[in-house]
């Protein structure tokens, strides 16, 4: 049997955001929450019906947590394998850890992706100063290196423009085994929201336009300023990646689009819900939340169209005390994400303006 029902209860693996938004978009639709995290006062704690905290490598706890759940997810692709494996042996656990897998390392990730016939930028992996020589002579410049996991944020990468900034890399990669990608020219980034269900139907958002400050999220904008050709393209490759993985749940595929050529290279996927999904809260029908309970609970998807002309906008640090200007502002919808710490470059909260198009 597949199909969770409403009265069940949602294990989540972590206490962010993503999890806060994850449980209060699960209680709209009947099911309780238990969110397991090793940091006490996490921000999904707030609205959650039950909470575990504990370490992701506490096998008592996770065992327990997941015998007292009907399925089991997460808000982050870094969940431990150990983690994944526990969890799945005594429950649901969708997304599978496949998805983790791929995600969680960048090589095996752009190997997936190629053998999944999708296009990435030309890579080499390396783990020592001889093989990033070696990587850089057939790359060549400007590349990016990237250490395998753990990235996020512009973490762990350094741009490499000559031979000069080879020395920069090892010490910014740690020595950790690591890729070098070549740069992309590209006109925009665009990311595509997918959802698949556990019975293997499909759901795709509209594309959406990402601009990034200083590597992280700053503005999202749908539609996309694409042609309905890559914008179909885009569709069908974020679905090709979620068959391909037997996905269930909601995931992203982030990519680089070079106008000129409609050309389309996939950056990376992440299996879970994302920053540039927070527009669909307020924007789209079904909300990127809603969907990856339905798709997980193997209910019906919902619709994904957008209901006007949209633009996100993160809300980092101290951003979020500018709140009264938000909250004024009739065509604004603000979220807080429960945060105390305002610190430089932490995701506190974001806002969405619709401005319909009819």
């Amino acid at each position: 049997m597949t199909r969770v029902n409403p009265g069940g209860t949602i294990g989540i693996l972590g206490g962010g955001q993503l999890g806060r938004m994850l449980a209060l978009a699960a209680a709209n639709l009947g099911y309780r929450c238990h969110i397991y995290c090793p940091e006490e006062n996490s921000p999904a704690f707030q609205v959650a019906d039950q909470t575990t905290v504990a370490s992701y490598t506490n096998e008592e706890a996770l065992t327990d947590f997941a015998r007292a759940v009907d399925v089991a997810t997460y808000e982050f692709e870094n969940v431990p394998a150990q983690t994944a494996d526990i969890v799945s042996k005594n429950t649901l656990l969708r997304p599978g850890a496949r998805a983790l897998m791929v995600s969680q390392d960048r090589l095996v990730e752009k190997e997936f992706l190629a053998d999944s016939g999708v296009k990435t930028a030309p890579y080499q992996a390396f783990h020592s100063a001889a093989e990033l020589k070696e990587a850089f002579k057939s790359i060549g410049r400007p590349s990016v290196a990237k250490t395998r996991r753990f990235g996020y944020d512009g973490k762990g990468q350094q741009l490499v423009k000559s031979s000069k900034d080879l020395d920069k890399v090892l010490s910014v990669t740690n020595s950790t085994p690591a890729i070098l990608e070549g740069f992309v020219n590209f006109d925009r980034e665009i990311s595509v929201i997918v959802a698949r269900s556990a019975s293997g139907d499909v759901a795709a958002y509209p594309v959406s336009e990402n601009v990034h400050t200083n590597h992280i999220l700053d503005i999202t904008t749908v539609p996309a300023k694409v042609s309905d050709m890559v914008e179909a393209k885009a569709k069908v490759i974020a679905a090709k990646v979620a068959n391909a993985l037997e996905y269930v749940g909601v995931m992203t595929v982030e990519m680089f689009v070079s106008d000129a050529k409609g050309q389309i290279i996939v950056n990376e996927i992440a299996p879970r819900v994302h920053n540039s999904g927070h527009w669909t809260m307020d924007g789209a029908t079904t909300s990127q939340f809603e969907q990856h309970i339905r798709a997980i609970c193997d209910l019906p998807l919902g619709a994904t169209n957008a209901r006007g002309i949209i633009r996100m906008k993160n809300l980092l640090g101290d951003d979020i005390l500018d709140n009264e200007q938000y909250l004024a502002d009739p065509k604004a919808s603000f979220h807080h994400y429960g945060k105390s710490d305002p610190r430089p470059g932490r995701k506190m909260g974001h806002v969405t303006w619709v401005d319909a198009d009819d």
